[in-house]
């Protein structure tokens, strides 16, 4: 597949509102649909905002619930879906970002790795324990979520592992937003692949969301960003860029990790 065609759906979050927050994300991925994309990138915990005090009460286990309701939308508009949620596994809560592909299969299950103790989440949820690579139409692509974007090495590692495509549900504060661009470009561009990010923006609880979801090339070029308001971002990528860009400038040929 040369060509991705990819919606960002950069929507205000509802704090524990997950009737509310679904009705906006159905409307958001029927008409990613219609625009033709073959993927839609939801923001993190996109379902309840950082309710995590009641992270219990509103997490769901593996399908079941909003799993399931990701599932039929994927089904019913033949698109690809992932957005991170609050997943119930036994006694404990992560924050697990499901990719569902177009009929409805579970391709795989990323729980966020490093947890934001700014917003709490090391006193109410588990880390996950391992990346996720997944081999679709397009290419590989790996997941990660928000504040994992502050650490390099799990990009190397999913770049190592061949990724062409690097998704990243998020919500990140308006204070930091220069961060989140900085970094994104930087991901890119270390890695020579396509970081595809979705943030949520407007008041959520007592916090401000950045929004500035984007699209970054393997060369470092926005293809595409939002601004500060709900909108639904649609852009097609060529994926060849990814093998054009690395035979250029052929970074990991040149890596020395014996010595580092």
């Amino acid at each position: 597949m040369p060509k991705l065609t990819i919606s960002l759906a950069q929507m205000n979050v509802a704090l524990g509102d997950v009737n509310k927050n679904y009705t906006n994300v159905e409307k958001l991925i029927i008409e990613a649909a219609r625009r033709g994309s073959q993927l839609v990138v939801l923001p993190e915990l996109w379902s309840t905002g950082y309710a995590l005090e009641n992270a219990k009460d509103l997490a769901n286990v593996l399908n079941s619930g909003t799993f399931n309701q990701l599932a039929a939308l994927a089904t019913q508009y033949k698109i690809s879906i992932v957005g991170s949620i609050l997943e119930k596994r036994g006694l404990e809560v992560a924050n697990s970002a499901a990719f569902f592909a177009p009929n409805g299969r579970m391709m795989g299950v990323y729980r966020k790795i490093h947890l934001f103790r700014l917003m709490d989440e090391d006193k109410w949820l588990q880390p996950g324990s391992a990346p996720l690579s997944m081999d679709l139409p397009w290419g590989n692509t790996g997941i990660a979520i928000c504040y994992d974007l502050r650490f390099p090495e799990l990009f190397r590692h999913y770049a190592v592992e061949g990724a062409k495509v690097v998704i990243i549900p998020a919500e990140w504060p308006i204070q930091r937003v220069e961060h989140w661009r900085a970094l994104l470009v930087a991901r890119a561009i270390e890695n020579q692949c396509y970081m595809v990010a979705c943030n949520a923006v407007g008041e959520t609880g007592e916090t401000f969301f950045g929004g500035h979801s984007m699209i970054v090339d393997p060369w470092g070029k926005i293809i595409i960003e939002g601004g500060e308001s709900p909108m639904l971002l649609t852009a097609q990528v060529e994926m060849d860029t990814v093998e054009e860009v690395r035979s250029k400038i052929p970074v990991f040929e040149d890596r020395r990790p014996d010595l580092y």
